[in-house]
Order: C-alpha cells, then structure tokens, then sequence
C-alpha cells in the first residue's frame, strides 16, 4: 500500500495547479493533506470531486487558514475507516483543524499540521504545549494498536535536515526546543522513516517561495512518517517525491504492507 503526504498550501491553489492530475497518477491508498486553507462550509459548496476517493475534512474555525484533510480510496484498497475524529479534545488546538484520526483494523492513521513558531517565536509556547498534549494522546491511542503518524511537523530535526543549519540556529522550526520536542518523540517509541531507509541522505521537503530557493535546493526537511517501532518491518519504502510542484512543500510517502 503506498501513503502519502502533502502540505498543499491551499487546496484550491493545488487544484488549480494541477492536483487532481497527481492524484490520478501517483494513486496513494491513504494521502494526508495539511494547510487546506478552505472552510467546511466552503468545502460542501465547491464539492471537490476526488474520484474514487473518500473526503475527510478538518477545517479550522478562521477562515483561509490551516486544515487538514485525508483522502482514502475506495476502489482497488481493503482499507476502510472507521471512528474518524477531529482534533485532541482541546478546544485552542482543535479550532485550527490540525489533527485527525483514522481507525483501521490494524492501526491508527494520524495526519497532523504542527504549530508554526512564528517569526519572533511568537508561537513557540503554543506549539511546545501543543506538542507536549499531542504526544501523550499519540501514546494513549497506540495502547490500542500501531499508529502511522504523519503531517508537516514543522522542525527540521537534524542538522542534515535543512541547507544552513549554523545560520538557522535559534529560527522557527530549528529551535533547541522543538529539535528536543522532536527528540523525545521518537525516543517515545516513533521511527522516523526517511532516516530509517535512507540513512544520512540529504533531501528536502519544504523550500522557500523566496530567492530561487527551490531551484537552488535550498530547503528544509519538516513533513515526515513516522511509524510505531512494531510495525517498521512493514514498511518497505520511504520517500520524497521532491519532483512534484504545486506547492512550496513535496509530497512524501511510505509503502507498507499489512
């Protein structure tokens, strides 16, 4: 089964730039979507229309901001969920759209738009509390079974995850707090899957819209799947699909088999 990823920075911007024509080709059984910037109400009115796929929506409360969403595809995957939720069950959180839960028989499937710190950090107590909330409602949920966990996590880990580590320092998603956020979740019992298949290979997810980044491979490594450590034998392939444009992020993906 292959899952993936994206930040899309906008799903109707996404769409415009050519989505559905990704979707079609690269046919993920599960892809998560972060930054969906559209409303529920939005979303009922312009009836997107993902064929052979299931919509799953989580918008936040203020318009054009954040969001998440999950497409699962009905024809040609045993997958089915069940008892799909919304948020952590904190109201601050769960307003800005950026959790969901899919049940599936053999794990949890979790899509997930961290907190940006913000220039200045303005955000960082935010998304220290938020990620501190997160990770013991992760550990509950895989009392019950494994979780695949996935999203934009907003913080290159390693000084392999981004061009200009040293100059970076202290910014927004390479603070000494959220790389040791970051830290503790995987000593949690989380893998991070890229690293795991692909060792110490430098390859960006996210690049700015600014200075030619892209075009000169200037980015950062901050959309990840991370597995829980009893099912990693089953997954087979992580990736990035750095090729794909339509958005300042890259879709990234794993196959698992179950």
């Amino acid at each position: 089964m292959k899952f993936l990823s994206w930040n899309v920075n906008g799903i109707r911007a996404a769409v415009k730039k050519g989505f559905l024509n990704f979707l079609k080709t690269a046919s993920p059984d599960i892809l998560a979507l972060q930054e969906i910037k559209i409303s529920d109400e939005a979303v009922l009115k312009e009836k997107f229309n993902f064929p052979r796929y299931k919509e799953y929506w989580h918008s936040a409360r203020r318009p054009g901001y954040s969001g998440t969403a999950i497409l699962v595809k009905q024809l040609g995957s045993n997958l089915e969920a069940r008892l799909p939720s919304k948020g952590m069950g904190i109201k601050k959180f769960d307003d800005e759209g950026r959790l969901q839960t899919l049940e599936f028989d053999k794990f949890y499937f979790l899509n997930i738009y961290f907190p940006n710190a913000n220039h200045e950090l303005s955000r960082l107590d935010y998304k220290q509390e938020f990620n501190k909330e997160f990770l013991k409602y992760a550990k509950k949920l895989e009392k019950k079974k494994p979780l695949i966990i996935t999203g934009d996590f907003n913080v290159a880990h390693k000084e392999i995850d981004l061009t200009n580590p040293k100059e970076n320092i202290g910014n927004p998603g390479f603070t000494n707090e959220e790389r040791k956020w970051m830290d503790k979740f995987i000593k949690a019992g989380f893998i991070d899957t890229f690293r795991h298949f692909n060792g110490n290979k430098i390859q960006y997810s996210w690049w700015s819209y600014r200075f030619g980044a892209r075009a000169r491979n200037i980015g950062w490594r901050i959309d990840y799947f991370l597995v829980s450590a009893n099912i990693i034998n089953k997954v087979k392939k992580a990736f990035i699909l750095d090729k794909i444009i339509g958005s300042d992020h890259a879709p990234v993906g794993i196959i698992i088999n179950f």
